[in-house]
This record gives C-alpha cells, structure tokens and sequence, in this order.
C-alpha cells in the first residue's frame, strides 16, 4: 500500500495542476489556448504512462462533477462544448507521452514523446470538436476548416509547449526520482 501513496499524492498534485492551467488562458477561436497540454504531457513524462493518465483522469472526473475547474466552468453539460474532446484526450497525452518517454531524460526524446502524446490528444479532440459544431451546433463546417480552426492554428503554441517540456522535464524527473513510482 506504501507504494500506492506517492503516485497517488503526486496523481492529484497533476490534476490540480492542469486545473490551474486552465485559469491562465488566451482566448483563440472556439477554444482558448491554456498550458493544460503541456500539463498532460509532463503528468505523462514525470509520473509514467499509468498515473500520468490516472492525473488527467481524475482532472476530468472533477470537472464532470461539477467543480468550475475547466476553462469556461463545469458539469455535464460542459460535454456540449467543442474544446470538451481536447480534455477528452488529455488522459490519453499522458499515457502516449509517459509509455514513449520511458525512462529517458534525453531533451529530444521527450520532446518528441510529448509531441506524439499532444498529437493523440488532438485526434481525439479535433474529431469532438468538428462533431458538436456541426451536430449539435448546427454549424455545417467542412473537414478543412474543423482542422483549420480546431488544430492548426493552435499548433504553433504547442510546439513551444512542447520544447518548454523537454527542457523542464529531465531536472523534473530526476528530482522526482521517476523511478520510484513505478
């Protein structure tokens, strides 16, 4: 049970953390661009696969119950918002982030683990987004223009985010001391 605690600690620390990062946001498009993927993606490379996904995980278990915690409030509803299948993937950044970064603390590794990691995030969200604009927001937008305005616009910030992770990462990791949490 001992070995369950400080991932568990160290799991909620990362959801409140991405919590946090949601509240510092640059509204762009129909979404806002926050430090939350950057978030997953070190939940993934700190905490491992496993408890990086449990992170953003219970991230999004609190924000579904009711707690304002994501960037325009909270609830079930929020489900209906076009950034919702962004959080959607944020579970599955940590995991593809955390499982391709592995034990390194090599700069380049991580960064392009967290690069592939945000990726899967937006294949899930993008493909969300494109679904509530058109089906329930009756919005009629073409393939093209959900990537457009959904993905590659934002792509720019990731890749800061991105760099900014693999720089921050290996002291982080070593500090953590990553092997002992799994």
């Amino acid at each position: 049970m001992r070995n369950q605690i400080r991932p568990l600690i160290l799991a909620g620390a990362f959801a409140g953390l991405t919590a946090v990062c949601g509240f510092f946001k640059i509204p762009l498009g129909f979404m806002s661009i926050t430090l939350q993927t950057m978030m997953a993606a070190l939940a993934g490379i700190l905490l491992g696969s496993k408890w990086g996904a449990v992170s953003q995980g219970a991230y999004l278990a609190l924000g579904l119950l009711g707690l304002p915690i994501f960037t325009q409030g909270g609830g079930v509803g929020y489900v209906f918002q076009p950034s919702f299948g962004f959080l959607l993937g944020f579970p599955l950044t940590a995991a593809v982030t955390g499982l391709l970064a592995g034990e390194s603390c090599s700069v380049l590794r991580l960064g392009l683990s967290a690069g592939v990691g945000i990726l899967a995030g937006y294949l899930i969200g993008t493909p969300y987004m494109g679904l509530i604009l058109n089906v329930y927001m009756g919005k009629e937008l073409d393939v093209w223009t959900v990537v457009k305005t959904g993905c590659l616009i934002y792509l720019p910030g990731e890749a800061v985010k991105i760099a900014v992770t693999a720089v921050i990462a290996p002291p982080l990791k070593r500090a953590l001391g990553r092997a002992e949490l799994i």
